[in-house]
């Protein structure tokens, strides 16, 4: 059995600017101590393309090497400010969560500066739909405010917190002081069960997508992540890095996204077409939609003829 604890605020990424300047640093005080001179990397046609008037320009003014000195005005001027300060990052996490689900996004939002915490729903650790066990950093009950919330999904345990009015009423006082609230897959009917998506455009896992967005009065949009002003979903488990990697890009600009992209070396090439129903053989697609029947509907009834 895997044990994993929440990723601390201090590694390379996860405090975002001021670790990539230190990162940076490092690099050019290490090469000024080598016998020789770095290599440079070459340029081939897979380069980037050429740079904007405008970057060409800023190229120009930069210096030659990064220094303790010239570090956080080079990040500065690259990178630029963001749209919105954001001090704290929370995402959900309870018994039967998926993992990819929290930590594509834990990952991808761990490298904006912020801190960035696991909140378990509740005390101790929490065990992934995967079997692997997590200490989550925090838990709902110490927490009063977050700029970013997210919600990941999973399965049963993901039904069950849909039912949770402690949850539901925490996420609700969590939106109302929040810059940012998503929900990554099946999280999006955690979401749904607020009443906060009413009315909104919403994606979700592809398992009977329009039925449950129906059911929380959202607008199925069909898309792999949707925004509707604050709010952020997404369908499912890859398409929350995509989701987290978007909220990257309108908050901290393109720039600081390409970074944490090129930190993650994110170009998916799978060996083969599928990932959505679309894209998927029809046997093979039946037989993964007759499983999750079997598991969601007698666990949806049940919970549903116990509500007060």
């Amino acid at each position: 059995m895997q044990t994993l604890t929440s990723r601390p605020a201090g590694s390379l990424w996860a405090c975002g600017r001021a670790c990539l300047a230190g990162l940076l640093t490092a690099l050019s005080l290490t090469a000024c101590h080598r016998s020789e001179p770095a290599p440079t990397p070459p340029t081939t046609a897979a380069s980037a393309g050429p740079l904007s008037a405008e970057d060409a320009a800023l190229k120009a003014k930069l210096p030659e090497t990064v220094t303790a000195d010239n570090h956080s005005m080079i990040m500065d001027a690259i990178l630029g400010k963001p749209k919105h300060s954001i001090k704290t990052i929370g995402i959900l996490v309870y018994d039967g969560v998926n993992d990819l689900d929290f930590t594509g996004p834990r990952y991808v939002l761990g490298q904006a500066g912020a801190k960035t915490q696991l909140i378990g729903v509740k005390p101790g650790m929490i065990k992934t739909v995967m079997g692997v066990q997590v200490m989550p950093d925090t838990t709902m009950d110490q927490v009063q405010q977050l700029d970013i919330l997210i919600i990941p999904g999973g399965f049963t345990g993901t039904i069950e917190a849909a039912y949770d009015p402690k949850v539901l009423d925490w996420i609700r006082a969590i939106d109302k002081g929040s810059v940012y609230t998503g929900a990554v897959c099946t999280g999006v009917w955690v979401l749904g069960a607020t009443g906060l998506l009413e009315g909104k455009r919403a994606s979700t896992n592809w398992y009977r997508e329009d039925e449950f967005l129906k059911k929380y009065k959202a607008i199925p949009a069909h898309e792999r992540y949707t925004r509707d002003g604050k709010y952020w979903t997404s369908a499912g488990v890859t398409a929350g890095m995509d989701m987290a990697l978007a909220i990257l890009h309108d908050n901290w600009g393109e720039k600081y996204t390409q970074g944490v992209m090129l930190d993650m070396e994110y170009d998916p090439a799978p060996p083969i077409k599928g990932g959505t129903p679309e894209n998927t053989n029809w046997l093979v697609k039946w037989m993964m939609e007759a499983m999750y029947s079997a598991g969601v509907d007698p666990l949806i009834e049940k919970l549903e003829k116990a509500k007060p």
